[in-house]
C-alpha cells in the first residue's frame, strides 16, 4: 500500500456481495486451545494477519508445531496435551492484545522462563490485572519494568490451581486467558470477577471454542467460575466463521451510500457478538435481511441514536463513521475501556471527526457526534487498524478523504482496501 490512501467516492449506492476473512477473535482462541489439546487439530477458514502470525510464531517458539497453509486458509496444530515443550522462550507480539494476554496465561502452564514483549504501543497497554490473577494462583509472573504493562516475565513451574480474582472493567481478554488455560492446571481453579465485565460477547466466543474441544465450565454464580482439570480433545475439524467486526465495515458501506450489501458466511446466530452491529444499523433506519448463511443490509435514510456499545465496542468506530451521515446526533456510550485498545479510541474518534469540521463531544466513556457538512481531510490512524477501515468509509461519499498509514490494516485485515474496491466495483 502507498503511505497514504485516497478513497475514491462511489457514483451511487453500493450493490454487491463480500465475504470477510476468518474471525481474529476465534482464530487466536482456537490456536491456544488447539495447542493445549491432545493430537493434531485442523483449523480451516483461519485469518492470515499480523495478529495471527505473531500468535503462530510464538506457539512455534514454545515448541508447539503449527503449520500454516496460507493458500487454503488452514492450519494444523500439533497439540502438546497441556505440556509446553520448551523451557525458555522470548515472544514478540507486536501490538496484538489477544496474543500477549492469552500467551502469558499459556506460559504459566509450562516449566521454565518466558518473556513476552511488543512494540511501543504494546508497552502502554495494561496487563497487570492478569499478572496479579496468575500470582494469586501461585505463578511467578511480573511486569519487568514495573509499569503494569509489558514486557512480562513468567517463571513457570506449572499452573498450581486454586482461587483467583480478575478485574472485569478493562478487558474481557484477561478472563478469557484464564479460562482457556485453567483445564491444564494441576488442580481446580475458581475465578471471581470483580466489577462489571466489559465486552461480554467475547466470553461467549471463548466458551464456545472451549466447548468445541470438549471442555466444560461450572458457573457457580453470575461472577464466579470453576474449572476442573481436564483434557482438551481435538474436534474432527474446526471451521472458523468470517470476522463479524470486519463485516461491520461493509454493512456500514451500505448504510452510508444507501446501497445493498450482502455478507456471506455469517448469520444472526454467529458466535461473535459483533454481529449485533446490524441491530444498531436497523435502529438507525436500515433494513436487514437475515438468512441461514448470509446477512444483507439495505441502506435507508439514517437517523441518529443513543446507544450503549459496551458489548460490541470494536464496532464503535464503524458507527462513528455512519453517524456522520445521519439526521440528528448520535451518542456512543459506556465504552471507556476502548481507551486501552490499539490506541485511545475515544480520543482518536473525537480528534479525527473534528478534523473533518464536525462538532463532537468527548467524555470519559462516550462520544456524541453532531452531523454537518464534512470537510475533506487526511485521517490519522494512530497505528489502529479500525481507525483506517472505519473512516475510509467516509470517503465513499465525500471527495478528498485520505487515510494515513493504510498498512496498519495488516493487523487484522491485510486485504481490506482491495476488498472494498472490489465491492465498489461490483456497483459500477
Amino acid at each position: 500500500m502507498p503511505k497514504k490512501y485516497e478513497v475514491t467516492p462511489v457514483s451511487g449506492p453500493i450493490q454487491g456481495t463480500v465475504k470477510p476473512p476468518g474471525s481474529k477473535s476465534i482464530t487466536n482462541r482456537a490456536l491456544i486451545v488447539a495447542a493445549l489439546a491432545e493430537g493434531t487439530t485442523h483449523l480451516t477458514g483461519v485469518l492470515d494477519s499480523q495478529d495471527t502470525q505473531v500468535m503462530i510464531e510464538s506457539l512455534n517458539r514454545l515448541g508447539i508445531r503449527v503449520d500454516h497453509d496460507r493458500e487454503t486458509c488452514s492450519i494444523k496444530v500439533a497439540g502438546c496435551g497441556g505440556k509446553i515443550p520448551r523451557h525458555e522462550a522470548s515472544l514478540w507480539l507486536e501490538n496484538s492484545g489477544t496474543s500477549i494476554r492469552f500467551l502469558t496465561a499459556l506460559c504459566a502452564v509450562g516449566e521454565g522462563e518466558f518473556v513476552l514483549d511488543g512494540n511501543t504501543r504494546m508497552r502502554q497497554r495494561p496487563i497487570q490485572d492478569l499478572v496479579n490473577s496468575l500470582k494469586q494462583l501461585g505463578v511467578d509472573a511480573d511486569c519487568a519494568e514495573e509499569t503494569g504493562c509489558p514486557p512480562v516475565c513468567v517463571k513457570a513451574h506449572g499452573l498450581p490451581g486454586g482461587e483467583t480474582s480478575i478485574a472485569g472493567n478493562v478487558s474481557s481478554q484477561y478472563l478469557s486467558a484464564l479460562l482457556m488455560v485453567a483445564p491444564a492446571a494441576q488442580s481446580s481453579i475458581t475465578i471471581t470477577i470483580q466489577g462489571e465485565m466489559v465486552s461480554k460477547p467475547y466470553l461467549d466466543i471463548t466458551l464456545g471454542v472451549m466447548a468445541q474441544f470438549g471442555v466444560t465450565i461450572d458457573r457457580v454464580q453470575e461472577s464466579v467460575w470453576k474449572i476442573q482439570p481436564q483434557t482438551y480433545q481435538r474436534p474432527v475439524a474446526y471451521d472458523i466463521e468470517p470476522d463479524a467486526s470486519a463485516a461491520s465495515y461493509f454493512f456500514a458501506a451500505a448504510a452510508i451510500t444507501g446501497g445493498r450489501v450482502t455478507v456471506d458466511g455469517l448469520n444472526q446466530d454467529a458466535l461473535q457478538g459483533d454481529i449485533n452491529f446490524i441491530r444498531v444499523l436497523e435502529d438507525m433506519g436500515c433494513e436487514i435481511k437475515r438468512e441461514r448463511n448470509s446477512i444483507t443490509v439495505q441502506g435507508k435514510p439514517l437517523h441518529g441514536i443513543d446507544v450503549d456499545m459496551n458489548d460490541i465496542s470494536d464496532t464503535a468506530q464503524t458507527l462513528a463513521a455512519v453517524a456522520l451521515f445521519a439526521e440528528g446526533t448520535t451518542t456512543i456510550r459506556n465504552v471507556a475501556h476502548i481507551r486501552h485498545k490499539e490506541t485511545d479510541r475515544l480520543y482518536a474518534i473525537a480528534t479525527e471527526i473534528k478534523r473533518m469540521g464536525i462538532q463532537v463531544e468527548e467524555t470519559e466513556d462516550s462520544v456524541t457526534i453532531h452531523p454537518g457538512p464534512i470537510q475533506p481531510a487526511t485521517i490519522e490512524t494512530y497505528d489502529d487498524h479500525r481507525m483506517a477501515m472505519s473512516f475510509a468509509l467516509v470517503g465513499l461519499k465525500v471527495p478528498g478523504m485520505v487515510i494515513a498509514d493504510p498498512d496498519c490494516t495488516i493487523k487484522t485485515y491485510p486485504e481490506f482496501f482491495t476488498d472494498l474496491e472490489r465491492l465498489c466495483g461490483q456497483s459500477s
